[in-house]
């Protein structure tokens, strides 16, 4: 057999049924290799970090290892964003580029490069087969070192001869990593801790709906009376905020997050990152005296925000089950009544977010443009409770969220790393992985432009998308982020902000969408949200709803 077919052999193996590429010339024996294997589908983009990042949010909604397929070292160059996107989110891509023949490796051939080289810093692990044999165990391990915890994108260069040559190494696979609860006495000590604690914050991380722990900590959370914080930027919810028991969102600072976790004497962290940092501070989050707990699926996730002092490591579903287990083993009348003086607290905390939510949408209401907490809530009136929102949003999301109150840990799906871009590029993989969903891609204008190429790729496969674009004809979260610095560093200014409008010339996504073959509407009112919703639920494929919303004014 050749290496090509070694490699198509090794995704199905490994049940890969997706490769979202990129076509180019060293591409070639790939491309001849798929279209005899009608099992594995290949979803065409027109850029490199489109097919990484809706790898990345395919791994994310189907539960299965990502294949994308990108052209050589410019191409590769391109996808090196998302593939951080991928490595901050901590989902398995197995990220594939065409290699020029290794035969003109010392002659510098047009397009070659240390393919390996530049990968690496962005994933877990990076090779290239020197022959065909080495196809099967390169392949073996790539999907190996992405499953195993904590996952993330490894990297395979691909060379045309070696793709060509012919080998008797057949394909294999590894077993995957089966991981156990924790340590009987780790848990039994934060039961003890749990049930002689006064106030107890719980911070579920990604991997709380990753690895469908969210029953789990939901039964925890139900059982303890404990609050909940979550992180600004999750690639995935562990619990929405109409959550009774929600209790706010971190900010980017560890001051401010130290603050919010003052009141608590007890503080768990649950499933990957959380209380994740924009902007440097002396300070760390959680404070001295404070019982800082973890409860992680791997021991290299522990620390990073605080060294614990207790910890937790192993599969998450088992580990809570059997630390809720030990709780009702020790709760006593003294527990009970605490739990429920917690309850009637985050009760009322929840009515009086609620009605500070509503003043504020009343106060912003019936403007022109609209402002986006308005926006967002016509929008989700209009649609049904079941949708799968693919969050761009960015300084829109918090509205996002209170809008549509996705309950569902499978409802929500976004990127970690700070990147832009990822809201219409990932909603492809969502929408490949989930198509008898809804999906509902909110981006903002700005992020929008570094991946509109979804827009044909979504057209080409029929997808069932409709895309939001939050259009305020700025980068609102960039303005948001200067008047920090400017605080932070004492650099008051009468100076506007430098370079973060968009307004000239004006971005046309209707007629950028209708040239990609996508229908759409631009919308200023609420009546008009609601006159483009009904054009979209009378289609059948992708649509585009251009939302001017208010600025950084509002």
């Amino acid at each position: 057999m050749r290496g090509r077919q070694i490699f198509t052999q090794s995704l199905s193996l490994h049940g890969a049924d997706k490769v979202f590429g990129n076509p180019g010339t060293t591409e070639n024996p790939l491309l001849e290799e798929l279209a005899d294997h009608s099992q594995i589908e290949y979803i065409t983009t027109l850029h490199e970090s489109v097919a990484v990042c809706a790898a990345g949010l395919y791994a994310q909604a189907s539960g299965k290892t990502a294949v994308a397929n990108v052209h050589v070292a410019p191409g590769l160059g391109n996808a090196i964003g998302m593939m951080y996107g991928a490595l901050k989110s901590q989902v398995p891509v197995v990220v594939t580029a065409g290699q020029q023949d290794t035969r003109l490796r010392l002659r510098e051939p047009l397009l070659r490069h240390d393919l390996v080289a530049m990968a690496a810093p962005v994933c877990k692990w990076a090779a290239e087969p020197q022959t065909a044999d080495e196809m099967a165990p390169i392949m073996a391990r790539a999907f190996q070192i992405a499953n195993t915890h904590p996952k993330g994108p490894v990297f395979v260069a691909l060379p045309n001869n070696v793709m060509e040559q012919e080998t008797e190494i057949a394909a294999f696979r590894h077993a995957p990593e089966v991981l156990a609860a924790a340590e009987a006495s780790s848990v039994a000590q934060l039961a003890d801790r749990i049930v002689q604690a006064e106030r107890i914050a719980v911070c579920p991380g990604d991997h709380v709906a990753t690895y469908n722990a969210s029953d789990a900590l939901a039964a925890l959370l139900k059982l303890t009376g404990a609050d909940v914080l979550i992180d600004f930027i999750p690639a995935r919810q562990a619990i929405s905020a109409q959550h009774p028991q929600y209790a706010g969102t971190f900010a980017a600072n560890a001051s401010a997050n130290q603050a919010m976790l003052a009141p608590y004497d007890l503080v768990i962290a649950v499933g990957g990152v959380t209380m994740e940092e924009i902007w440097f501070d002396p300070a760390v989050p959680v404070s001295p005296g404070t019982t800082f707990a973890q409860i992680e699926l791997t021991s290299t996730l522990l620390g990073r925000t605080a060294p614990p002092d207790i910890a937790l490591v192993g599969d998450l579903t088992a580990t809570l089950q059997a630390l809720t287990d030990e709780i009702q083993n020790r709760a006593d009348a003294t527990f009970a009544a605490r739990v429920k003086a917690h309850k009637e607290r985050l009760q009322q905390a929840s009515k009086q977010r609620q009605a500070e939510r509503q003043a504020r949408q009343d106060k912003l209401s019936g403007r022109d443009p609209l402002a986006p907490i308005e926006a967002l809530s016509v929008l989700a009136e209009h649609l049904p409770q079941d949708v799968v929102i693919v969050d761009e949003a960015i300084t829109a999301s918090v509205d996002l969220d209170q809008a549509f109150a996705i309950t569902d840990p499978d409802g929500f799906f976004g990127s970690r790393g700070g990147g832009i871009g990822q809201g219409l590029a990932g909603a492809i993989g969502v929408a490949a992985a989930k198509p008898d969903a809804l999906i509902v891609a909110v981006s903002g204008d700005g992020s929008a432009m570094y991946s509109i190429q979804a827009l044909w790729t979504a057209a080409r496969h029929n997808l069932r998308i409709l895309f939001v674009i939050l259009a305020n004809a700025e980068y609102r979260v960039l303005k948001h982020n200067m008047d920090i610095h400017r605080q932070r560093f004492d650099a008051p200014t009468d100076q506007p902000y430098p370079f973060m409008d968009l307004d000239r010339p004006s971005l046309e996504f209707v007629e950028m969408a209708r040239g990609m073959g996508v229908d759409g509407r631009r919308a200023r009112t609420a009546e008009e949200i609601g006159q483009a919703i009904s054009e979209f639920n009378r289609g059948r494929g992708p649509y585009l709803l251009e939302l001017v919303v208010a600025g950084k004014s509002t």
